[in-house]
Order: C-alpha cells, then structure tokens, then sequence
C-alpha cells in the first residue's frame, strides 16, 4: 500500500449552534460537540482507509471553552497516524467570532478507528506519512499514546513499551 498524507483525510465541519443543541448555561452540549467530532473524524478515517470505519475509542477529549449559543463552530479531523487497521485521528475544535472572523481554539480530542471489512473484521490500511512539523509531533506521539492504552488495557507489558520507557530514559 503507498502512505498517504495526513492533508488527503483531512475533513472540515462548520456549523452553527442552534438553540435546541444547548444547555441551561446556552452553551454547546458535550454530547453534542461529541457527535460533531466522530463524524468528522469518521470521514477523516474513511479518506484514508477507503474502507467501512467503526469508532474504536475517544482516547482524549478536552472540553477547554465553553462553546456559546449562535458560535460558527468549525471541527477539524485528519488522520494523525494509522498503525495495521486503526487510525488515530486528531480533532481540532475552532470557534468563530462573530464580529472579527478571527478563530480560536475551543476545543480537541482524539478517537481511533479500525478499518473493517463488511463482516466487520479488521482489514490493514495505508501507511501515513506526515509532512508539516505539527504532523510529525503528532505522529510520534501517537506511538506513545497508543502504547500507553495498550499497557493500561492489560495487552502489552510495560517493559515492552519502548516509546513510554525512553520518555523516562
């Protein structure tokens, strides 16, 4: 399989927030702004496999600006690295001012996904070859990220966590 680049899954959602979606607080709903990122995310995981992607976790999600009612929310997905079946996917939350147009962070997550066959058996997907430093940092972090889930899961010894030792070497 040839790699692919994190740009070729990138997927952008831009809504607003509508009153309906609120809380008493007239600010997002978690679950809502939730809902927003896994099908971002899962479009990002299906540009880069090609194939049928279920959710297979939210590893992170970072809930760091309340998002107020009637915001231009934008979400960001794209692959930040795929492994044998599962891509992580990094989100990015943006709000829009109103009046200035200027963006800012709100929020960020990271969900994996497995690529599937239509029996729902795991299947490989590309390689991801990150091009801009920000996808690098991303990339290598990922490896980390993943190891760690995997040691606290009980599915790989701590010795064995290569990434995770030479953090503390």
């Amino acid at each position: 399989m040839h790699p692919k680049h994190p740009s070729e899954s990138l997927t952008v959602l831009t809504d607003l927030v509508l009153p309906s979606e609120t809380n008493p607080l007239n600010n997002l709903f978690g679950g809502e702004l939730l809902a927003r990122m896994d099908r971002a995310a899962s479009i990002a995981a299906r540009r880069h496999s090609r194939r049928i992607v279920v959710t297979a976790s939210v590893n992170h999600v970072a809930f760091n600006r309340a998002i107020p009612l009637g915001s231009v929310v934008t979400v960001e997905a794209k692959v930040s690295r795929a492994f044998t079946s599962s891509m992580e996917i990094f989100i990015d939350v943006w709000i829009e001012d109103r009046e200035s147009g200027n963006r800012t962070k709100a929020n960020e997550a990271i969900y994996t996904f497995v690529a599937v066959d239509e029996m729902g058996h795991p299947v490989p997907v590309p390689p991801l070859e990150p091009e801009t430093e920000l996808e690098k940092q991303r990339y290598d972090a990922a490896l980390r990220r993943k190891q760690l889930s995997l040691v606290l899961a009980g599915k790989m010894k701590p010795n064995d966590a290569t990434e995770l030792k030479a953090l503390f070497i």
